[in-house]
């Protein structure tokens, strides 16, 4: 049968001066832990503070080389509005300048907020400057910002190994190099106007389709693929092209590169479906 402690420590029964030390280096332990900021509660309260906090975006009507954006998902029948955000927990987090081991995964987040989880910086890597406004077709990469600093959406074509967790398709995930895995291009949404806009400027807040230069897939959300994650259920996030009858991509390709509204009245895709969103409570 097992040893099975019965008395506390400070009586003195059985092998009382081990179950003493014990419970001294238990607690010596937990107060080193707590000075070095290790413990579980420690690292919570520290990935929430940092991966949660409110970041401002501009607009002026186009998008630029440097501008910090939201990826939104506007939603469609089985599915809510959500935008693009790392999947990090607190096993994720270490002392890399970035803060958060990689590869890292993403999701969809249903309840949208501009912060750090969910804002991406428009990355040139053609050698465009900064500021400079980004084309239709132009290639660029997206990466995290804040705390989450210096990581890159990236994807690579599936393998046995290397898929998506519920659906099996192209995995999409952040990784901490820029290379040509991390190089994705901005379509036009109507497929019979897309060759017409190739070198126009791409303007903010509208929706368009973000598709991978190596694998030529469209980033996807998936709405009957919930991931469970610290933050709640999300929707599963991959890189592939989903078409209707008529060759043109679903809904669950388009995307809004959505910024703030410089009046300061919230973000402009929310207002603008808000109008149809009352539209369809009255009919």
């Amino acid at each position: 049968m097992a040893h099975k402690t019965v008395y506390q420590p400070k009586v003195k029964t059985g092998n009382w001066k081990e179950d003493l030390l014990f419970a001294e280096n238990a607690m010596q332990e937990y107060f080193e832990k707590k000075e070095r900021g290790e413990l579980l509660v420690q690292k919570v309260d520290f990935l929430k503070r940092n991966i949660l906090e409110p970041l401002s975006v501009i607009n002026d009507g186009l998008l630029h080389f440097g501008d910090v954006v939201m990826l939104v998902n506007v939603g469609g029948e089985n599915r809510d509005n959500s935008a693009v955000s790392i999947n990090a927990d607190v096993n994720s987090l270490t002392k890399t300048p970035s803060g958060i081991q990689t590869p890292c995964g993403v999701s969809a987040e249903r309840c949208i907020q501009s912060c750090v989880r969910t804002a991406f910086i428009i990355t040139s890597v053609d050698g465009s400057p900064e500021g400079s406004t980004l084309h239709f077709d132009q290639t660029f990469a997206l990466r995290t910002c804040g705390f989450a600093r210096g990581l890159y959406l990236t994807s690579d074509l599936q393998g046995f190994h290397k898929r998506a967790k519920m659906s099996g398709l192209q995995e999409v995930y952040l990784d901490n190099c820029t290379y040509f895995l991390s190089w994705w291009k901005i379509a036009h949404l109507d497929p019979q106007e897309r060759l017409e806009y190739e070198g126009q400027p791409v303007p903010a807040n509208e929706k368009v389709l973000i598709i991978h230069c190596k694998t030529n897939q469209a980033l996807a959300v998936l709405g009957d693929r919930l991931l469970w994650t610290a933050y709640g259920k999300e929707y599963e996030v991959t890189a592939h092209t989903f078409l209707d009858s008529q060759k043109a991509e679903k809904d669950v390709n388009h995307w809004i590169l959505c910024t703030s509204d410089p009046a300061g009245d919230g973000l402009l895709f929310l207002r603008c479906l808000q109008p149809a969103a009352d539209n369809q409570q009255l009919t």
